[in-house]
């Protein structure tokens, strides 16, 4: 079990407030403003604020208090593409016959992806969590640990904007009909067809992801005015 501190559950509540443009990018704080919302001192605060500002969500204004930077669209392009590579490599090593591969896992995978529509989970929170294990899993399975190592880092930087992809009730079906074709595709050794499904869904997502924060920071903009 894992301990969690007052300065983890701050920033795990940092982070979801900025998740969901209750703190918009470009809003300035303070931490003692923090302090009072949370109900918790300004010690856990801003060890949170630290590590939110080692990852890239906010920054330190001098002698002003904090700021919650602006999405980074470059940056996301950048990591996209890392996952592109990442996951693409691990479904053509899936599909190599002579290669150990941990079945079990893919076994799980199809468990959840491959059922039918009446027993598909409409929830968002979830089916992103799954999302997320699916794309981690396929990168796992494939047998390199520091790709899988790599991969877990780069879905932790991205998660705070690629939820958004589950917000709507046809990116959830979507989901669900790519990733079956994916897990088909890896189960008959179809490395190239797997590769190009992959290549496809993760396209997919980045453009639906990328439409689904401007608008999102566009409302939030509108309210606060």
């Amino acid at each position: 079990m894992l301990f969690r501190t007052r300065a983890d559950e701050v920033y795990a509540q940092l982070k979801l407030d900025v998740a969901e443009f209750r703190m918009v990018p470009g809003d300035r704080f303070t931490e003692n403003e923090i302090s009072e919302r949370l109900g918790v001192s300004r010690t856990p605060v801003r060890q949170a604020l630290f590590r939110m500002q080692q990852e890239g969500y906010v920054e330190v204004l001098f002698r002003s208090g904090w700021r919650v930077l602006p999405f980074d669209f470059d940056q996301f392009e950048q990591l996209y593409d890392l996952r592109m590579v990442l996951e693409t490599t691990a479904a053509h090593r899936l599909c190599e016959t002579d290669r150990h591969i941990d079945r079990t896992m893919l076994d799980t995978l199809v468990a959840i992806w491959l059922v039918p529509a009446a027993q598909r989970s409409t929830d968002a929170t979830q089916v992103a969590r799954w999302d997320e294990e699916f794309h981690c899993a396929l990168v796992a399975a494939a047998g390199n640990k520091e790709m899988a190592r790599v991969h877990r880092d780069l879905t932790e930087r991205i998660r705070i904007i690629r939820r958004l992809d589950f917000t709507k009730q046809p990116r959830i079906d979507a989901t669900y009909d790519e990733h079956a074709k994916i897990l088909k595709a890896i189960r008959a050794n179809r490395g190239d067809q797997a590769a190009m499904l992959l290549r496809a869904h993760i396209e997919t997502s980045q453009a639906e992801v990328r439409k689904i924060t401007l608008h999102q920071v566009h409302l939030a903009r509108h309210a606060a005015g």
